[in-house]
């Protein structure tokens, strides 16, 4: 069984090298692109999961505003440094601070992210073109007979492929970047009503003190 696997998979690695072969120099930014993508794709999806701010509830982390001794975690230490201060302008500071420790790598790296994603299919369609000219300079200097066929057929192929693979790059890269976006913006969203909440306890708090 694992012998006819193996063997499958051989064949399988055969082919694609194959056609990665018949792509072009084109096939080379393709696959680095497709690299650095993926790549930065995953380092946000685990930095976003990491963050577990999904993981603790609502009702517990507004308690933890008022016991500093309860909390614990990553949304306890946001709360030991946002709530440091003895002023809303010192809240305020202290949560822009905080923004821009934790979204703004997100926002860099989905930035790189969407530069890869449009710049696949483009890199494909460099490869279609110069797969174009190596057709057409055959059909100017071939004399006709297999010879220029096969140079015609080779440009034709490595134009399609890489238009293919500039394409299949891209339109995951696409999803992906859409689903980090999405989770990158709720994140956001919750530091902003983390913060209203935080503004409003210590509203009235230093309302109370005046009182008294």
């Amino acid at each position: 069984m694992y012998s006819a696997i193996i063997e499958q998979f051989n064949g399988l690695w055969a082919q694609a090298f194959a056609i990665w072969i018949a792509g072009g120099w084109a096939m080379i930014p393709i696959a680095v692109t497709a690299v650095v993508m993926f790549m930065v794709g995953v380092h946000v999806y685990l930095q976003l999961l990491a963050k577990k701010f999904h993981s603790v509830p609502e009702k517990v982390w507004r308690h933890w505003i008022d016991h500093p001794d309860k909390r614990k975690g990553k949304i306890g230490r946001m709360l030991d440094f946002a709530l440091g201060g003895n002023s809303l302008k010192d809240t305020a500071m202290f949560f822009e601070d905080l923004k821009k420790t934790e979204i703004a790598p997100f926002e860099r790296d989905l930035k790189v992210m969407k530069v890869c994603v449009n710049a696949a299919p483009l890199l494909g369609l460099l490869g279609t073109v110069t797969g174009m000219l190596v057709t057409f300079g055959a059909l100017a200097t071939g004399s006709g007979g297999e010879k220029t066929m096969e140079l015609v057929s080779k440009g034709i192929s490595e134009a399609l492929i890489t238009t293919e693979t500039g394409l299949v790059v891209a339109l995951p890269g696409v999803f992906f970047h859409y689903m980090l976006s999405r989770n990158s913006e709720k994140y956001s969203a919750f530091l902003t009503h983390l913060e209203t909440v935080c503004t409003q306890k210590v509203y009235k708090k230093l309302q109370k003190q005046k009182t008294v």
